[in-house]
């Protein structure tokens, strides 16, 4: 009888351990991409490549939510002509074939009507609109209150969806939830300056039938990170589990002069709860090959969001990406990580190795203590080394989404040698300032290590002019 109870015993202690490692290694249900980005919308071979590397990558899902598809937004209501129809059925074969989730967005909030006749006529249009994706495969569908100005009714919003998730629901035997993003889809949005939750956020939460899936971004649009708190508060709120729409690789909202994307988004994914979320979808860059670096390790993470490390997943997904180019790519691609502009900050620092390294030789300089500069020449040496390499052996679809900022960098790793020699010498370089002045007069055109190689350029020409 001692032996029986202690077999049970043991048997039960290896079940939790099981259930235990499910927990902590159960990938989220719904993970991939959302092309939801400002700017020139990809084509269809673009669009076909990333559904492939999706099934390549275990990412499950694609949202089709161009912003800047005109009837995806602004012409919503209108049917899309016959050849995009065939595009978006190609598409709609190879996602199966790759075992990831079509879903169709729209976005009609800038005009839609939500009462009286034009409101049944406007959900009519929409029931038409995503009638047409299921007669040709798409099963997934999203609706999208994003970006919007002036007051919205979450009220209205929650109503319209729900109508329309019923008239699916009827409709087709296969139906499946929608997903959709709130026009206040961040925490800061829906909480007033007293933390009390806003009227729409109130409305919008508790009419939403609970089966459809709400993104959200975190506490801003493109945050730095997502914690296990902050995502249990903003679920609170919502009185709901809660998908994520994260805002990395994406970098529309870097702009000067009307020119977005000026800089590259190449670290890994981080800073998001070990708490897994309902669903995930990463937001890419216009650059559909360099997106892959983040994206690749966005896919680790939703594998497995406990026991995701970045760095490791940055390394092991480049390598695989860039075979012998990795090395390169890895000097490069860390030095355009960081995104900080204006109201967004997201991403891992910039090459804070070359930074920590750098900037103690400055302060070693000034307090005059012997200085070896052998690590910090080798580290621009790499530098300079991997943009040459880069120049010449990247295939040019990649070389046509990086060049400017390749041959920004070059600009920054010399003058950063001029910078080192300067300190050297004790004697600032003229040349140095010249050339700070070709990257500053370029900066409109692209940005690369902004807080690090470029800073150690300011700094010395800083200690020399005091």
């Amino acid at each position: 009888m001692n032996k029986f109870i202690k077999f049970k015993s043991i048997l039960i202690i290896i079940l939790i351990i099981c259930i235990y490692i499910n927990i902590r290694t159960t990938p989220i249900l719904l993970r991939g991409i959302v092309e939801g980005f400002y700017g020139v919308p990809w084509n269809y071979e673009i669009r076909a490549d990333l559904l492939r590397f999706c099934g390549e990558y275990n990412l499950n899902s694609y949202i089709y939510a161009p912003k800047d598809d005109p009837y995806h937004r602004n012409k919503w209501r209108e049917s899309y002509p016959d050849d995009k129809i065939r595009e978006l059925n190609n598409l709609a074969k190879i996602a199966k074939q790759n075992k990831v989730h079509f879903i169709f967005a729209v976005s009609p909030g800038l005009d839609l009507n939500y009462e009286g006749e034009k409101g049944e006529q406007d959900l009519q249009s929409m029931i038409n609109k995503l009638d047409s994706m299921y007669k040709i495969g798409i099963k997934y569908f999203a609706i999208f209150f994003d970006d919007l100005d002036g007051i919205q009714s979450g009220k209205k919003q929650a109503n319209f969806l729900n109508k329309l998730q019923n008239a699916i629901n009827q409709k087709y035997v296969d139906a499946n939830p929608l997903i959709t993003v709130p026009t206040y889809y961040t925490r800061d949005s829906m909480i007033d300056e007293d933390g009390n939750v806003k009227a729409y956020t109130k409305e919008f939460s508790s009419l939403l039938n609970k089966n459809i899936i709400v993104l959200y971004t975190g506490d801003g649009v493109v945050c730095d990170g997502i914690s296990d708190k902050s995502f249990q508060a903003a679920k609170n709120i919502y009185n709901r589990d809660l998908g994520i729409w994260w805002n990395y690789p994406v970098n529309d909202y870097y702009h000067i002069n009307g020119r977005r994307n000026i800089k590259l988004a190449l670290g890994p994914i981080e800073k998001l709860p070990k708490v897994k979320p309902n669903s995930i979808f990463y937001n890419p860059m216009e650059q559909p090959i360099l997106s892959k670096i983040s994206l690749g390790t966005g896919a680790d993470y939703a594998l497995s969001p406990r026991t995701y490390n970045p760095t490791a997943s940055w390394n092991r997904v480049i390598e695989k990406q860039f075979g012998d180019l990795a090395p390169a790519m890895k000097i490069f691609a860390s030095h355009s990580q960081h995104m900080e502009f204006a109201w967004a900050k997201c991403g891992p620092p910039d090459a804070p190795e070359f930074y920590k390294i750098s900037h103690q030789t400055i302060l070693d300089i000034k307090e005059d203590k012997i200085v070896d500069f052998t690590e910090l020449y080798e580290k621009i040496e790499e530098m300079i080394n991997a943009v040459t390499i880069l120049l010449e052996k990247l295939p040019s679809k990649i070389l046509n989404e990086s060049q400017l900022m390749l041959e920004q960098f070059s600009r920054i790793a010399n003058a950063d040698l001029l910078a080192m020699l300067s300190l050297e010498n004790s004697k600032l370089d003229p040349e140095l300032k010249n050339i700070r002045q070709e990257i500053k007069n370029y900066e409109n055109k692209a940005r690369i290590s902004e807080l690090s190689a470029v800073l150690f350029i300011d700094e010395v020409i800083k200690f020399f002019e005091q």
